[in-house]
């Protein structure tokens, strides 16, 4: 979505200025540096993918300076300040007005390089909001029915408008709250069926006898209590879509009479033996594999053979991270409008916080975290992992990366967050033990004792 984040260094001496760039290259930071404030100004601009690192005390300006021509461009772009002890002051100072950090010179190698990371990381969260919040509102057609910026979900939205076009009967699988309503209506509303009816209906959430008299209809005396005659919700989607939730818990007898109507395109209401012809587009949506249900015995293979014209599955929202914010801040503004409440700005640390979280409920999930965000219940915007009692509800997958991240910080606690140690004791390279460690998000800096800290 965005470049490489870089490192500007600003210092007018020149031999801290190549030590810097080759210490930082080394560690495979992106960097470029000037010897003067002027020339790093005219380089940089706000939506600039970088973050600044810059030497406080410079003959023509000076690191407050600096600052202040900085946050004018862009107030958010975090500026790290190198000083010698009696530039401490005016340091401090710099860090009242807005500066994201300081160091002080002369620099520990691992305590730059942890900063520098974390400015990264900030920057790189500040500038994926912005370009979000910009492109949900340039977004037009499916891009703003079917949000997201992972390849899945691109996927998905080929898939859609070439399933529109053709009006086929489809099967959408997808695990319980990862938006397969939102497609199935996406499927109408591309179709040139988006001025009829779309017509839902639960399967799961009614008996037998209740689904058969919503779907077929049923005349007046058909059976105890039908007291005058019900149109069926079949044959309200006559000429639109209908669009059959949780499939796979419809009982054995009522998929026989589907499956007639899907092969005759006609339907008889409970108690009439008279056809009434229906022209509409069936989508159907199922947690669960229809094509194995039917080997084993649990879905009518017919019905499953006639629905299966085209099919297409939604992942968890867990394997596709990317559409972790763009949905939040999706939602975020529909319950900004909803509750008339204004949108609020989303920190760093809280857009971290919902990268991090594994997502169990899906999209859904998320949706009520957008709400209660929008609402100022901050606190639940992304909850922690789950406690030991839930496990039952947690997938293998993310048992293991739990138990992952519990094995790299026990080994970052036991060495104050020094990586070779650590990377030792965890029989692990260094290259490995980082790159799990950007993987669950974990800072070494947060591993040091107060002593060390105190030391460095």
């Amino acid at each position: 979505m965005h470049p490489d984040i870089e490192v500007v260094i600003i210092d007018d001496d020149q031999e801290v200025t190549e030590a810097l760039v080759e210490m930082l290259e080394l560690e495979e930071f992106k960097v470029v540096a000037f010897s003067s404030p002027e020339r790093a100004l005219g380089y940089l601009s706000d939506e600039c993918p970088a973050v600044v690192l810059s030497d406080v005390k410079m003959p023509k300006m000076d690191g407050l300076a600096l600052l202040s021509k900085l946050q004018q461009c862009d107030t958010e772009i975090p500026v790290l300040l190198m000083s010698g002890h009696g530039d401490i002051p005016m340091a401090i100072e710099a860090m009242k007005q807005g500066a994201y950090d300081f160091l002080e010179k002369p620099l520990q190698p691992d305590q730059l390089f942890g900063r520098l990371q974390r400015a990264i990381e900030q920057r790189q969260l500040v500038l994926e909001n912005r370009y979000l919040k910009s492109s949900l509102h340039q977004q037009q057609g499916i891009e703003r029915f079917i949000i997201g910026e992972s390849m899945a979900i691109k996927q998905i939205r080929q898939q859609v408008l070439a399933l529109a076009a053709a009006n086929v009967d489809t099967i959408i699988y997808g695990d319980t709250g990862s938006g397969k309503d939102v497609v199935a209506r996406a499927l109408h509303q591309f179709s040139s069926r988006k001025d009829k009816r779309f017509v839902a209906i639960n399967c799961g959430g009614m008996s037998e006898s209740l689904i058969e008299s919503e779907l077929f209809g049923h005349e007046a005396g058909a059976f105890t209590g039908a007291n005058k005659r019900h149109i069926g919700k079949i044959e309200v989607a006559n000429g639109g879509t209908l669009f059959l939730d949780e499939i796979e818990s419809m009982s054995l007898s009522v998929q026989v009479k589907l499956l007639r109507v899907l092969q005759e395109r006609t339907i008889e209401r409970v108690g009439s033996s008279t056809p009434i012809p229906v022209a509409l587009t069936v989508i159907a949506a199922s947690k669960d594999d229809l094509g194995k249900l039917g080997d084993e015995g649990g879905f009518r293979k017919d019905l499953y053979y006639r629905l299966n014209v085209a099919s297409l599955t939604i992942p968890p929202l867990q394997a596709r991270p990317e559409d972790v914010l763009p949905l939040f801040h999706f939602y975020a503004r529909k319950a900004s409008d909803n509750y008339s409440r204004p949108m609020p700005a989303l920190s760093p640390v809280e857009a971290s916080r919902l990268l991090q979280y594994p997502w169990p409920g899906n999209v859904r999930e998320l949706k009520n975290a957008a709400d209660r965000f929008v609402l100022g219940i901050r606190e639940t915007v992304a909850t922690v992992w789950p406690d030991e009692h839930d496990l039952e509800s947690i997938s293998y997958d993310q048992q293991m990366k739990r138990y992952e991240l519990r094995i790299l910080e026990k080994g970052l606690n036991a060495t104050q967050g020094q990586l070779n140690e650590a990377a030792e004791l965890l029989n692990l390279s260094r290259k490995t033990l980082y790159r799990k460690m950007k993987k669950h998000q974990l800072d070494k800096l947060h591993f040091k004792s107060l002593e060390s800290e105190r030391q460095s």
